[in-house]
C-alpha cells in the first residue's frame, strides 16, 4: 500500500479543473467565448479572467508572493464584476496567457510552501493555511469549470470534462423526454 500526498492530490484536482476550463474555449469564435449566456452575464472568457485573478490573489498576494503582470481585476478602482467579462480590447490570448501565468506561479507557491503555511486572504479568517486555500481553489475552479460546461453546451452542444467526451454518456433523446415527462407529472401532482 502506498501513502498519500495530500498536496499532490489537491494539485491533481486543481490542474484537472484548470484544463477543463481552458478547453471550453477551444474552437469557438471570439463572439461565442465572450457573449453572456445567462441573465447574470456568465461567459466563457470571463470565467477564465475571474480565475486568473483568483489564482493570483489566493496563491500570490495572500502569501506575500504577488504575481507580476497579473492584474487583480477585483481590487482597486475596478468597476463591479470587471473580473467576470472581457473588454473588447482584451484579447483571448492575453487573458488565457495571464491565467496560465497565474497558474504556473500558483504552482510555484504550492511547491515552495508547506500545507500549514499561513497566508492573509482578504475576507477569510486569520490564520488561513495553504491547505485551506488549495482546497478552496479546487472547489472554486471546479465550480466555474461546471459553469463553463453548461455555457459551452448552450453554444454548440459540447459537454464534458475533456474534449474526448469519454466521461459523458451519449446523448439520448428518449432520456430527455423521460426527464421532461417526470417534471410535468410532478408539477401536475403538486410535488
Amino acid at each position: 500500500m502506498t501513502g498519500s500526498d495530500p498536496k499532490a492530490d489537491l494539485q491533481v484536482y486543481l490542474q484537472d479543473a484548470r484544463d477543463a476550463l481552458l478547453w471550453k474555449l477551444d474552437g469557438l469564435p471570439e463572439y461565442d467565448i465572450r457573449r453572456p449566456l445567462t441573465p447574470t452575464g456568465t461567459n466563457l472568457l470571463g470565467l477564465v479572467k475571474h480565475l486568473a485573478g483568483a489564482e493570483a490573489l489566493y496563491f500570490g498576494a495572500a502569501f506575500g508572493r504577488p504575481f507580476p503582470g497579473t492584474p487583480l481585476w477585483i481590487t482597486g478602482d475596478a468597476e463591479p464584476d470587471a473580473d467576470l467579462w472581457a473588454r473588447a480590447d482584451e484579447t483571448r490570448e492575453d487573458i488565457t496567457g495571464r491565467y496560465r501565468q497565474a497558474c504556473a506561479r500558483a504552482d510555484e507557491t504550492i511547491a515552495a510552501l508547506p500545507l500549514d503555511a499561513v497566508g492573509r486572504v482578504p475576507g477569510a479568517p486569520a490564520g488561513t493555511t495553504l491547505h485551506r486555500v488549495l482546497t478552496h481553489m479546487v472547489a472554486e475552479t471546479q465550480r466555474h469549470a461546471g459553469h463553463a460546461d453548461i455555457v459551452r453546451e448552450l453554444i454548440d452542444g459540447a459537454v464534458g470534462q475533456r474534449p474526448d467526451g469519454l466521461n459523458v454518456a451519449p446523448r439520448d433523446p428518449a432520456h430527455l423526454d423521460r426527464v421532461e415527462r417526470a417534471a410535468r407529472e410532478a408539477a401536475a401532482r403538486g410535488n
